[in-house]
């Protein structure tokens, strides 16, 4: 099988807070022959303190990004974490859209632009060999999940490109080609709070409640994400999150690769499940043996 290659921006999160997301998705991509290419010498896109305090630089930083992974010969970036890939995405399409900030941009960088490589973000990629996938499960993930996409992964629509903006589809798609089920559920793009988690947890809290009770009520056995953000906000909070229930839940919050590597049968541990703060409980069930001709 050709390996697909594609330029892999990791950002902060991915070395920092969200190492798990990293770790399942390098196992997830190794198995499915994708080679992640880190983008050399990448710098930080501007998420989210960059975009709030000055717009040229908020542009001028992922540029360089992508200035640098054309540089390697990398047609196609992917950036993992909702927030860099919208910055990069949203970068790339005011240099297409607007000669003046591209022409301070140039200035700035002091360098020509010509035409940028494609942004991805992982449920973009996973999409581009989901043929894959479904060859590879040894072990059903037969759970029912609430695909979260957050705020960011399609939002907006000009910008992003991808999936339906109110109604989006495509992770659903992931989880059901290892087996899983999806819900049918109001809040897979509403705001989990973002970057509020350290300045203001209270509003996290009551954010992720609302996302959680709804999950909660359509049977979700756990809410399935394809951000850093989403994941930590929904996770690492689950206490403020409790404090605004009725009922607590203890149902977990995976990343879309750890889905998928556990039903590709990839080891825990190389799926980063043990850093999770509220345990991931349920093992993925073993198909059954095929029928005796």
């Amino acid at each position: 099988m050709t390996d697909v290659r594609v330029g892999y921006y990791p950002g902060c999160s991915l070395q920092g807070s969200s190492r798990d997301f990293a770790e399942s998705l390098h196992a997830v991509a190794k198995a499915l022959s994708i080679d992640l290419v880190e983008i050399p010498e990448w710098n930080c896109c501007g998420a989210s303190s960059g975009h709030m305090l000055d717009h040229l630089l908020s542009v001028a930083l992922p540029v360089n990004v992508l200035l640098k992974a054309k540089k390697a010969g990398l047609p196609q970036v992917m950036a993992p974490c909702a927030a860099c890939y919208n910055r990069l995405a949203t970068a790339s399409h005011e240099i297409a859209t607007s000669p003046a900030t591209k022409a301070q941009v140039e200035s700035v960088l002091q360098t020509s632009i010509d035409k940028l490589p494609r942004v991805l973000n992982v449920i973009e990629l996973l999409a581009q060999v989901s043929e894959r996938i479904a060859p590879k499960v040894t072990k059903k993930f037969e759970q029912t999940v609430a695909c979260y996409y957050g705020c960011l992964l399609v939002r907006p629509a000009k910008v992003t490109g991808f999936d339906r903006t109110e109604d989006p589809v495509e992770m659903d798609k992931l989880v059901a080609a290892v087996g899983g089920k999806t819900i049918d559920w109001n809040f897979k793009t509403e705001c989990c709070g973002a970057s509020f988690s350290i300045s203001r947890s209270s509003v996290v809290g009551r954010l992720g409640a609302r996302i959680m009770q709804d999950a909660v009520k359509r049977q979700a056995e756990a809410i399935v994400v394809a951000c850093p953000m989403c994941h930590s906000n929904l996770d690492l909070r689950r206490g403020e999150i409790n404090q605004q229930l009725e009922h607590k839940t203890d149902i977990p919050v995976l990343f879309i690769t750890q889905v998928i590597g556990l039903a590709l049968g990839l080891p825990k541990k190389k799926l980063g499940l043990g850093r999770h703060f509220v345990p991931v409980k349920f093992p993925p069930r073993p198909l059954a043996p095929p029928a005796v001709q």
